[in-house]
């Protein structure tokens, strides 16, 4: 009995940690595998001394493996940057006492940035990095919190139960049923001067351009809608485009670190 009760309780906790997740695995390791192609050889070399070898992707998915450990719970606020409606911009006083999504990515950057950091906190904070990046573009991640960044507006996804936000986390692309690196190789054909221009700003450029995103989102849906085929059609194109932002910027954020 007691077998079977530690089995259920293991069970539980692995589908809340599932449904915790941002972008889901196959996407955020799509974005690193993106981010990996537009990578400069110093960048590539630094890079792969700091993860022995691993690649990017190997690691996208490491800032949500470590949220079930007691001992990491201070970094569960920096997976998301709230903006409500009526501010016109980012307050870093309005972040969690640990933080958010902007100062985490800052973070990230001035550890990196620093050569006398300890080889270990490098490793911590690129793999954090890797992360984050893909969570500043799912759009949702810079929504509002009032509704938990859309995780309270209830939906039906085809026949099942889920939320706005897991329907952009994970919902359509475990749909659209292809590997992480079939969507990175699907993404945009673009030439040198698209990815230049997508490069081009600042963390918060890109975070207002998420937010953007996440209030026109939330215009077109409401509690209780049931969303399929119709919703996927109109809303993968852009899924694709914000894993290929994702990836592209992150690129361009390591190259700076390591040019």
């Amino acid at each position: 009995m007691k077998r079977i009760l530690a089995i259920l309780l293991l069970s539980l906790s692995l589908n809340i940690h599932a449904a915790d997740a941002d972008w889901g695995k196959t996407g955020h390791r799509a974005t690193a595998e993106i981010a990996e192609e537009h990578l400069s050889k110093k960048a590539q070399k630094a890079i792969s001394k700091i993860l022995d070898g691993r690649s990017l992707a190997f690691v996208a998915n490491y800032a949500d493996d470590i949220k079930s450990d007691p001992a990491f719970r201070q970094y569960s606020p920096w997976h998301y940057v709230n903006i409500e409606p009526d501010e016109e911009q980012y307050v870093a006083e309005n972040a969690s006492e640990n933080g958010d999504l902007v100062q985490a990515i800052r973070k990230c950057v001035s550890v990196l940035e620093d050569e006398k950091a300890p080889l270990k906190e490098k490793q911590f904070y690129l793999k954090m990095l890797v992360h984050f990046m893909g969570d500043l573009h799912q759009p949702f991640h810079v929504g509002h919190a009032s509704d938990k960044g859309g995780n309270d507006v209830q939906v039906r996804w085809f026949s099942e139960g889920s939320n706005i936000h897991r329907v952009w986390d994970s919902d359509m692309i475990d749909f659209y049923q292809m590997s992480y690196t079939e969507l990175a190789h699907n993404t945009d054909d673009l030439d040198k001067n698209e990815v230049k221009a997508i490069q081009q700003g600042n963390l918060l450029d890109w975070v207002y351009e998420s937010r953007e995103i996440a209030e026109d989102l939330y215009s077109g849906v409401n509690s209780g809608d049931k969303l399929g085929y119709k919703y996927m059609y109109e809303h993968m194109p852009t899924v694709l485009h914000q894993l290929q932002k994702g990836g592209l910027r992150l690129a361009k954020v390591l190259n700076d670190i390591y040019s």
